[in-house]
Formats: C-alpha cells, structure tokens, sequence
C-alpha cells in the first residue's frame, strides 16, 4: 500500500517543534530597541562650509557660462600649480607623492616641455640612492633636450657623471667630464676628473687633467676696474658702490672655489704623479707658476711646508729631515708680499711654540708687523705671553683677535683658559658658553664648563656638565671615576658603584678605582669578589705591601683562616722584615694552635729591634746634621740646653712615659686606634710579647650576641692622675 504522508514529515516533528516553539525563548525580548540615527544639527560649522562650497561653485558655473569659456581649460596654470606642489613634496622629502605628481605632469601630452621634469624624477631617484634607475631618466631628459639649450645639458651631464661615480663605474664617468671639459669646462668638473683619473691610477692622464683646470676660464672681469681714479670723483664714488655689491661678492667666491680646487688637487696628486711627495709637489708648483693662478703658487709652497710637518720626519741621517725643510721653506717667505710673509710667520711661531719661546715671539712680532689684523698671529703671541704667565696680555690679544675674526675659536677657546686660571670664572664661562652655541659637540668645551662650575662649588650644574660629557665621551675611564666620586658623596652607593665598575672595565690599571671597589665589596660582605681586585693590584705592583694584607684579611674574613695563613706566609717569604705580616702571623698561629707561633713571635721581636736601631740611627744622623748648622762657640745656648731642672723634668716624664707603656701591656689591657677610628681590644699576646694587631681593613663587622653580658670590670685607678708627686725620689 503506498503511503500518502510526505517524506520528513511527522506528527512527532510537529510536536517536538511546537513544543520548542513553545517553551524556547522570544529573542524579540531579549533584543533592545535600535537607538535612533543621529541627527546632524543644520547650522553645525561643517554643514554651513559644505553649503558655501556649493554655492561658490554655482557662482562659477554661472559667471562661466556668462563669458563662455566654460570649456577652456588653463594649461600653464594647471602646470605651475602641478609642478610647485612637486617641487614641495620633494623639499618635504616625500619623495613617492613628488614622483606621483612629476609622472602626472610627463604623461600628459598637452604640456609641450613635460620632458625637462624627467630630470626632476632623476633628481628624487638620486635622492633615493637609486642611481641606476636616476641615470635612465637623466639620459631620457638629455634626449628631449634640443641642442641649442647647451648649458642645461652640460648642468645633466654633470649628474650623469657624478651618478657614474656614486656606482663606482669611474670609466662611464669619467667619459663624461672628458665631454663636458670639452664643451664648456669649469672648476669643479676638472676636479672631479683629477679625482676619477687618481681612483684609476693613471698618472700621465691626472697630469693632463690638472693642467685643464689650470687652463679653465672664469670669465671673470679685469681685477683693474675695481682701481680707483683719482681724476673722476664720480667714477670713485660709483666704485665704492660696487666693490662690495652681490656680483663682486659672486666674483670672489667663484676665484675662491677655483683656487680650493687647485690647492686641494695638488695635495691629491703630488705623491701618486712621481715617486715622492716632493717631486710631484714641485711638478705642481711649477705648473701653477705658469698659469693664470700663478698668485697661489706661495700658498702652494706654504701647504707644502705644512705637509712637510705632518711628515712627522724630524730625525733622518744622511739628509735634511722634513722638519728641518719645512723650517728652511718657511723661512724663505720672510721677504716676500705681506700677505705670504704673514702666514709663514704665522706658521713659524706656531711651530717654534712647541719649546723655543724666544724663536716663537720673533716670529709672532714678525707675522703682526706685515699684518696687524692676522688672529692666527695675534693667538699665536697671545699663547706665548700665557706661557710666559703674563695672563693680562695674553688674555689682551685674545680679545684683538676675536675682534677681528669674531668665528676664530682658538682665541675664543684660550681667552676661557687665560680668565679661569686668574680666577675670572663668570667671564670663562661666558666665553665657553659662546663656543659651546658654536661647537655643540665639543668634549673639552664641555669639560671646561663642568671644571669652571666645579671650582664654584656648585654641585648642581658640575653634575648636569658631567652627565652631558659622558654622552659625549662615554669610554673616559677617569671621567667615570669622577661621576662615581660625585654619587658616592650624594650617598647613592650603588649608583658610584657602576660608574666605578666601568672606569674598571676601561682602565683596569686605576689602583684608586682598584681599592674603591674592593673596599666595596667588602663593606658589602662579599670579600670574596674584593680578592680578585686586590689580587690585580698584586700582580701590577708586586713590591707593595698593602695589597698583600689586603688579600689575606679578605680571606680571613671569609673564613678561609688556611689560605690567609697561605698568603701571610708568601708575604713574609716575600717581605721578611715586614712587621704588620709578622704580627698577622703571630695572631693567626696562636690563634689555631699552630707550633711555630712562637718562632713567628721571635722573629717578630727581632724585625722590631732592627725597625727601632735604623729609627735611631736615622734620628741621630738627623741631629747630626741639625747641630752642624749650629754655631759651636754659642754658650747661651748650650747653658740653656744644660739647666738641670728642665732635665730632670724631662727625664721623670720619660721614665713615666716608660713604665705607663709597659704596665698597659703586661696587663693585657691597651686599647689601640684602628684605622677607621674605633677602638679594637687586643688578646694576651704570646709569650707575653707586645704584639699590636690592626687590621688593614678596618674592624670586622661584629656578629648579633645572643649570650648574657658579662658586667664589666671597673678599675679603681680609672679616675687616679698619675704625676711628679706620685714618683719615688
């Protein structure tokens, strides 16, 4: 029979659903409402700039339409608004929206000279170290160039070239400063073909390449129309106009570059163009003397002589030493122009500064006679008046010379030394402030500024300049030392303590920072790590007895009475006659029970009698020497030295001197002072001798007591004063 109910239908599914309908939960209950939107109030400040948009463009629209031009469109100023907002982009330095820009302006077709700005995209390529691609659009500017725009195409093929060299292709750049030399040469591209031409090593080409910058034309007018008239007022009164105008300042910067280029080329080439410096040198100087720069052919030599010094040959046999031919060169400018006199003077006195004073001020006198406004000289006397103390002058010719080049930081520099050593502390700090505002970074500035403050007696401000020298100097061993000596006399031990584990780590030979850390570690109650420092301290000065003592009381500190025992024997193996190891050995022999206390005690006693006969041989050679001085016919003075009462005194204070000492040490009960100014109790010495015991470390840090004191012993002398009367007679 077939079934006339659907497939997946039942009653029982009915049931089960309506019954979870039923029971199950309404999700409409369990869902809040949805807030309503909010709504944008109309006069809001956004609403009312929207609603004067629009309107400023319907007013557009419409004057538009009016004139008819509503579909003209304004290409130049469409391209300078486009080309400005690159070039800001690419003085912001967000170089990929300057690149966006630039390619919207290239790519469109109704600008005619898009094609120049491919050199603006190589630019912003070179700027982003992607010279391969920034060579590509150099060349692709260069190709829509015509040729009758020469000079901007020479301004490409100089990028082209430098972008060769930033590759380090020096061939491919090479080829390209040939072109330009050959088109439209200057200065700076013959220099930069010196330089490629010295990384190739091609000597004949470097020569040929040096005597093309010698032959480049400024184009710089007559230096004589610059000379006065003296028969037409007013041509004289136009060239007080134009002797210091923007073009003659252009002229004289652009001669200044010129000569920079050429001093600075011969420097480069002298050794590699022959097989010394000073043939190549000379090869340069003559070139120099036939062409049109044959004015800087002195300078030149001058540099040489320079160079000769920093040689740094002041001993050769057989020959001159460059020193002595740097000397023989200088001196040979004394009679030429002022201006070179001046500077070989200057130079003269600034090396004679290094120990011949009287040379030094000769020639300092000599450079201010042919100049008189010269800095470098008038520091160089100045230097020479401080050595000789006369700080008033000196101090005199530094403020002449900041006076006259007012960026000259060596008189500035000096002028804060001269005043801090008289003491004139508010006018150093006021000169090493200004040098501080020119020279942010130097660390004897700032070091001079934190001494300054420190002999003030400000804390404050010498910790703020000591912070701010160890930024810049972070390595300096004995400024760390000085950082930790500060904290730890602010109290902040564990700050002082890195400080002095670094002046550790960077000098290891510093014995101050050396006991500093030990004696660190054993107020720390880690003598154990303080061994190791003491231990180093040994090997570098072995002969020094303390760090010895040092050792074994660090040992015997920590418990380790064997090795202390150990050490104190090396030491006395080492040093025999040293009495503090003897006295160490004694305590610690009697203390274990060891047999050879008492040989410690004998040999103790000995090296005591031995110390006490050289003291008195030393205070009677001393007396000796004293009463030889003396005249010996004087009776005044021997009948005052003789009176018996006097002597008599002196003699029963002795004696009382004598038998207070040894009653306190038969007893038991002497009391002596250590090293940190606390009393330490000695124990019964053995064999009754008069054994002192100090600790070089100071004394130990007493353990809690948990026993019950005993009371202690009262003296019934304690309060008795023992005088003349109390002597027999």
């Amino acid at each position: 029979m077939t079934s006339v109910r659907a497939a997946g239908y039942s009653s029982m599914g009915r049931r089960m659903s309506t019954a979870l309908y039923r029971g199950g939960p309404d999700l409409g209950d369990t869902m809040d409402a949805a807030p309503p939107l909010e709504v944008k109030p109309e006069d809001s400040p956004e609403e009312r700039i929207k609603v004067m948009e629009k309107g400023v463009k319907r007013v557009l629209v419409r004057q538009r339409e009016q004139l008819g031009v509503a579909d003209q469109i304004n290409l130049d100023l469409t391209y300078s608004v486009l080309f400005n907002l690159a070039n800001r982009y690419t003085a912001c330095g967000m170089y990929q929206e300057a690149l966006n820009t630039y390619q919207a302006i290239v790519r469109n077709k109704l600008f005619a000279h898009a094609g120049r700005l491919k050199v603006n995209l190589g630019n912003i390529y070179f700027a982003q170290k992607n010279y391969t691609k920034a060579i590509k659009f150099y060349r692709m500017g260069l190709d829509q160039l015509p040729n009758t725009h020469k000079l901007m195409r020479i301004k490409i093929m100089q990028n082209i070239g430098l972008t060769f060299v930033k590759l380090g292709q020096f061939s491919d750049a090479i080829t390209s400063f040939e072109h330009i030399m050959q088109e439209e040469p200057d200065a700076k591209t013959g220099f930069n073909l010196i330089l490629c031409y010295f990384m190739t090593g091609d000597r004949s080409k470097m020569k040929y390449a040096f005597q093309q910058l010698l032959r480049v034309d400024l184009h710089l007018d007559d230096e004589d129309r610059y000379l006065p008239h003296n028969d037409d007022k007013q041509y004289d009164l136009i060239l007080e106009v134009i002797r210091s105008d923007e073009l003659r300042l252009f002229e004289k910067r652009k001669k200044a570059d010129a000569e920079n280029f050429i001093k600075m080329a011969a420097k480069l080439i002298a050794p590699a163009i022959e097989g010394n410096f000073n043939t190549g040198y000379d090869w340069c100087i003559e070139q120099v003397k036939m062409s049109v720069y044959h004015e800087i052919a002195h300078d030149l030599e001058i540099d040489k002589a320079v160079m000769y010094l920093k040689q740094r040959d002041f001993h050769q046999e057989g020959s001159k030493s460059l020193h002595t031919k740097a000397i023989e060169t200088l001196k040979s400018f004394e009679r030429k122009d002022a201006r070179v006199a001046s500077t070989a003077a200057t130079n003269l006195s600034f090396l004679y500064l290094e120990g011949d004073l009287v040379q030094a001020d000769r020639y300092a006198e000599q450079a201010l006679t042919a100049d008189r406004y010269n800095p470098a000289a008038l520091v160089n006397k100045g230097n020479i008046l401080f050595q000789q103390q006369n700080y008033d002058r000196a101090r005199d010719c530094y403020t002449e010379a900041l006076q006259d080049d007012s960026s000259c930081v060596e008189a500035l520099y000096n002028l804060g030394l001269v005043c801090k050593r008289v003491e004139r502390y508010e006018e150093a700090l006021e000169a090493f402030f200004k040098l501080h505002a020119v020279l942010r970074n130097s660390a004897p500035v700032v070091y001079q500024i934190m001494d300054i403050y420190e002999k003030l007696e400000d804390p404050t401000q010498t910790q703020e300049w000591a912070m701010q020298l160890h930024g810049l100097v972070p390595t300096d061993p004995f400024l760390l030392q000085r950082l930790g000596d500060n904290f730890e006399q602010e109290g902040d031990k564990s700050q002082a303590f890195s400080y002095y584990y670094d002046s550790f780590k960077y000098f290891p030979c510093n014995f101050d920072v050396i006991e500093w850390l030990g004696a660190y570690y054993i107020e720390s109650q880690f003598c154990e790590k303080a061994i190791a420092y003491f231990e180093r301290a040994s090997l570098m000065q072995p002969n020094q007895t303390k760090w010895w003592l040092m050792i074994a009381s660090c040992h015997r500190r920590s418990g380790n009475y064997q090795q202390a025992l150990e050490t104190y024997k090396a030491m006395h193996k080492r040093f025999p006659e040293n009495i503090d190891c003897l006295r160490f050995l004694v305590r610690l022999s009697a203390d274990m029970g060891l047999p050879e206390a008492q040989e410690y005690a004998n040999r103790l006693r000995r090296a005591e009698k031995i110390k006490e006969a050289r003291e008195q041989r030393q205070l009677s050679a001393s007396s000796r020497r004293g009463n030889s001085g003396r005249k010996a016919g004087s009776r005044e003075n021997s009948a005052s030295a003789s009176s018996g009462g006097d002597s008599r005194e002196g003699s029963a204070k002795r004696s009382l001197g004598r038998m207070a000492l040894t009653r306190t040490t038969k007893n038991g009960l002497s009391k002596q002072v250590g090293s940190t100014g606390e009393l330490t109790k000695d124990r019964p010495p053995v064999d009754n001798g008069a054994v002192m015991y100090n600790d070089p470390l100071g004394p130990a840090v007493e353990r809690p007591r948990t026993a019950a004191r005993s009371r202690p012993t009262q003296d019934e002398f304690a309060d008795e004063e023992i005088d003349d009367t109390m002597l027999p007679d």
